[in-house]
């Protein structure tokens, strides 16, 4: 039985993906015609909801370049050229159910970065074999194994982002509280100030009310501004380790069990 294979347009010719039986999580497509070298296909989260395994993400290379990376002469290569080439493509669905792409970090083995056509070629290349395993009917599978794989250090860095973000809006809150001090006590000095200049006239005095570098006016000013945007920037980061606890939850019941009934990945005809 003869595997499958992807003839995919670009810039520089057709690349011929000869998809590779799946192992496991991924699915790897080795590469023909404009291109030679290999794609390494998985499951992934959703970038906007990291307890959902709904995503697919094509790397360029033959392993997960999330988990580790591939040696320099196994990159893909453009059919005539010696540049290796690394990256990543992310395939998901928008809150309008529509398809869109993230491409990661695309950098070549030289010293010079791709050129636009050679990004052009890369991303068409690693959207077509993740548009590919978004439609095969084993994608569930791909996704369920992508899921035991990825969830422990997700877990571990989603506990870590809620006890940092949590740390950062306590330290946020008492940064406000101290602001809110210090202008009511530099309020009361400037009254103060202002009292003694018109009983007595003194360049010192004029310095500490003038709005100039140091003044208690321009000391003022900023207490007034940052307090209340350290009270803005606490409730963000209060609403960061609320969110980070929310997904780990998540993906903790999702080890008891089944994970909830996402909406695929497949694409419209023609799409």
């Amino acid at each position: 039985m003869t595997s499958p294979r992807l003839t995919i347009d670009t810039p520089a010719g057709p690349v011929h993906a000869t998809v590779s039986p799946r192992d496991g999580d991924a699915v790897v497509f080795e590469l023909g015609g404009a291109m030679r070298g290999s794609v390494h296909v998985t499951g992934t989260t959703d970038p906007h909801h990291w307890d959902q395994f709904t995503a697919v993400r094509a790397c360029l290379g033959p392993v997960n370049a999330f988990t580790t990376t591939a040696p320099d002469e196994d990159l893909p290569r453009l059919a005539r050229g010696r540049i290796g080439y690394c990256g990543s493509l992310t395939l998901y669905r928008d809150r309008f159910d529509c398809p869109q792409v993230s491409v990661r970090q695309l950098s070549a083995t030289s010293d010079k970065p791709p050129s636009e056509k050679t990004e052009v070629v890369l991303t068409a290349v690693l959207r077509g074999c993740a548009e590919h395993v978004a439609q095969r009917a084993d994608l569930p599978a791909i996704l369920e194994a992508s899921r035991q794989r990825d969830t422990p250090g997700l877990l571990r860095f989603l506990t870590w982002s809620a006890a940092y973000h949590h740390a950062e809006a306590v330290r946020l809150e008492r940064e406000a509280r101290a602001a809110l001090l210090a202008r009511k006590a530099a309020e009361a000095a400037w009254r103060t100030a202002a009292q003694w200049l018109s009983l007595s006239p003194h360049p010192v005095l004029l310095l500490m009310l003038a709005d100039c570098p140091d003044s208690l006016t321009r000391k003022i000013r900023g207490l007034q501004w940052w307090g209340p945007y350290c009270v803005d920037a606490a409730a963000e980061e209060l609403e960061r380790a609320r969110r980070a606890q929310a997904e780990a939850d998540s993906l903790r019941a999702q080890q008891g069990g089944r994970p909830p009934c996402r909406r695929g990945l497949a694409l419209p005809e023609g799409g």
